[in-house]
């Protein structure tokens, strides 16, 4: 089993090698903590590997169980992304507890909404709205866009310009009511498919979990990275999915202030 944490001096160094100068930016006022995570099942991405980045987070659901948020944050959880809805009609049973929890252990968190393609857009931001909070200081919500392959009620796949299409309408009743844009998040599949390289200006959060970014998605620009599906991180039982952000501890402060709701 590999210990993604590194010495604080070193992670530094590797940063500041493969990421813009940012001697000239704003001072961060957002503290950073060192991941000290493991992977139950580790990938070697060579020289373009998640570690070289010093933020890390996690996306959680009912599927975690109970989590000590506490923990998790001394481990070096910097964010997280959870699950709030599906659909028009389900909530996750977890949501308000990890909502309430994270917040009080000091950990950045937004919600994520799962899109389901049995049930029209507006119906499922209504529902994400209805059950998320405004929050002063949450990050942006989030559009979870990939194939319901595992359900047993809906297996559609739209054509992309109607996938695209009804995506917008989600996320601009999103960004009405909360006053940020939503990111993206997708899969391999999914982003092929539905053709989202077309989604110029949306922000992505993308899912590659045996290859680096720029093999999977060329050219795609991107601000959160989900490298691994089998991380191991204290506080939490079992596996937990592993993220990476992608700039330097000073963009990270700049990108919340930026982003903050």
């Amino acid at each position: 089993m590999r210990r993604l944490a590194m010495p604080i001096l070193s992670l530094a160094l590797l940063a500041a090698a493969a990421l813009p100068d940012m001697s000239g930016a704003q001072e961060a006022v957002i503290s950073t903590r060192s991941a000290a995570f493991d992977d139950r099942d580790p990938v070697d991405f060579g020289r373009h590997a998640p570690h070289r980045y010093p933020v890390h987070g996690i996306d959680v659901a009912r599927y975690q169980g109970t989590i000590d948020w506490s923990r998790a944050a001394r481990a070096g959880v910097n964010f997280a992304f959870i699950k709030a809805t599906e659909g028009g009609d389900m909530l996750d049973s977890h949501f308000a507890q990890n909502w309430h929890q994270a917040g009080r252990a000091g950990v950045l968190r937004g919600a994520y909404h799962f899109y389901y393609f049995c049930t029209d857009a507006a119906t499922q931001a209504k529902w994400f709205i209805r059950n998320v909070p405004r929050h002063k200081g949450a990050l942006p919500p989030v559009l979870d866009m990939e194939w319901n392959h595992m359900s047993p009620t809906c297996q559609k796949r739209p054509a992309g310009s109607v996938v695209r299409s009804e995506m917008k309408i989600f996320l601009d009743r999103l960004e009405r009511h909360y006053g940020q844009r939503p990111v993206v998040y997708t899969t391999p599949q999914f982003y092929r498919d539905a053709g989202l390289h077309h989604m110029k200006h949306e922000e992505f959060w993308l899912r590659s979990v045996a290859k680096t970014l720029d093999h999977v998605y060329p050219k795609q620009r991107w601000s959160f990275w989900q490298y691994s599906g089998t991380g191991i991180v204290s506080g939490i039982n079992g596996d937990v999915d592993l993220n990476a952000f992608a700039g330097s501890r000073q963009s990270w402060a700049k990108w919340v202030r930026q982003r903050q709701q």
